[in-house]
């Protein structure tokens, strides 16, 4: 398969120094770039999965009436989250 470039990106000084500091060794900053761009792409494209998600339960609960309300919700989620260290506590 064969390469392609990005466009150059040009920046303050004061951004390329503080990504230059947060190289790990043996990286470069191309590949830093490249590691960073992918990890933008990735959460872009949840993010925009998630809002896709939401958007089809609105239309759901919209066509049938079915609600639920927040504090039952969260509290479902709270149970959840206690069971779930209490679990991790127990090992």
């Amino acid at each position: 398969m064969k390469t392609a470039t990005i466009p150059a990106l040009r920046v303050e000084p004061e951004l390329r120094r503080a990504a230059e500091e947060v190289l790990r060794e043996n990286e470069s900053l191309s590949s830093f770039m490249e590691a960073s761009l992918r990890a933008s792409i990735a959460q872009r494209r949840l993010q925009r999965e998630f809002i896709a998600r939401g958007l089809a339960a609105r239309d759901e609960a919209r066509e049938t009436g079915e609600y639920h309300d927040a504090e039952n919700v969260y509290a479902q989620l709270e149970g959840k989250l206690q069971a779930a260290k209490r679990a991790r506590n127990n090992r």
